[in-house]
Order: C-alpha cells, then sequence, then structure tokens
C-alpha cells in the first residue's frame, strides 16, 4: 500500500521540523546532483537552514560560475523585456498619433473635394473657401508663368526661323541672279 499524501504545511513541533528539514534537504541536494549527472546539466542549489546555516550544491563546485551567469541571463532578460515593452509603446503611441494625422489629412482631403461639409460650421467653411481661393491663386499663378515661358520659347523658336528664313531667301536671291547671269552670258555668245 502507498504512502498517503502529505499535506503541505508549517510543522509546529521545532524537533520534528529540524529532522524533516535535514532529510529534505539531503534528498534535495541528492536530486541536484542525479540532474546534473543524467542531463549534464549545470545546477546550483542554495539552501538556508531555519537558523541561518548555509547548504548548498553546485555542478563541478562551480557555484561562483553559475551565479554569474545566472546574474548575466538574468539582467540581459530584464533589459531585454524592458527595451521591448518600451519599444512597444513607442511603436504603439507612434502609430496611434499617425493613424490620426492619416484620419485628419483624408477628412482634410474630401473637404478640399467638396465632400463631407455637412459636419462644418460657418467659420470651417469659410477657412476652408480662403484655402481654395488661395490654392487657385497659387495654381493660377504657376499657370501663367508656365504660359508666359511657353510664349517666350516660341517667340524664340520664330525669331530663329524667321532668320533661317531670311537666309534661305537670301540664298535663293543669289542662285537666281547667279543663274540669270549666266544665262545672259550664254545669250550673249550665241
Amino acid at each position: 500500500m502507498g504512502r498517503g499524501k502529505v499535506q503541505l504545511k508549517r510543522i509546529e513541533n521545532k524537533i520534528n521540523r529540524q529532522v524533516t528539514f535535514s532529510k529534505r534537504r539531503n534528498g534535495l541536494l541528492k536530486k541536484a546532483h542525479e540532474i546534473s549527472v543524467l542531463c549534464d546539466a549545470e545546477v546550483a542549489v542554495i539552501v538556508f537552514s531555519p537558523k541561518g546555516k548555509l547548504y548548498e550544491y553546485a555542478t563541478d563546485d562551480r557555484m561562483d560560475k553559475i551565479l554569474e551567469r545566472y546574474e548575466r541571463y538574468s539582467y540581459a532578460e530584464k533589459a531585454l523585456i524592458s527595451a521591448e515593452s518600451e519599444s512597444e509603446g513607442n511603436w504603439c503611441h507612434e502609430y496611434r498619433k499617425l493613424k490620426a494625422k492619416i484620419e485628419t489629412i483624408q477628412k482634410c482631403h474630401k473637404h478640399l473635394m467638396g465632400e463631407d461639409l455637412e459636419s462644418l460650421n460657418l467659420k470651417e467653411l469659410q477657412q476652408l473657401e480662403q484655402q481654395l481661393e488661395s490654392s487657385l491663386k497659387h495654381i493660377r499663378s504657376r499657370k501663367s508663368h508656365l504660359m508666359v515661358e511657353s510664349i517666350s520659347e516660341l517667340q524664340k523658336k520664330e525669331r530663329s526661323l524667321q532668320e533661317e528664313n531670311k537666309a534661305l531667301q537670301k540664298e535663293v536671291s543669289c542662285q537666281i541672279a547667279y543663274t540669270e547671269a549666266i544665262h545672259c552670258i550664254d545669250h550673249r555668245r550665241v
């Protein structure tokens, strides 16, 4: 017949508590040794008795190295978790800001396109009207500037073509005069 479960609660009798501590401590240290041998694991166990006496077990008596490794791991883990949560918080905040900006820009775009104007009051409509008029002035100014540049370019081309035309007319006149002179000389010989 198997042993029944022992209810886990503080043992009131001081002597029984000391005996149980001693037995269980030895069992715990034995289990720590077994897991280190069987599984090739680095194990460290630290136990303080009720009287404050230290009992410890470390794989290959490397308690200092195991504790240093634990501290490095623990520090790195905390730093990583802290950085991740801080970074996540920053990204969430940045996401909310950008989402709000996009919504504002989309709403403004709709208003500029003449949509969803029912939500605007008189002052907002007047501001929108001024903004549109200002935009139209800039558009017309840019359009005028481009038209002036285009006209100037066309005038340059026109002058160039006129000069080319004059040069061709002069050349044709010279050719005609030359042809007539040759024709005259030929008639005199005959």
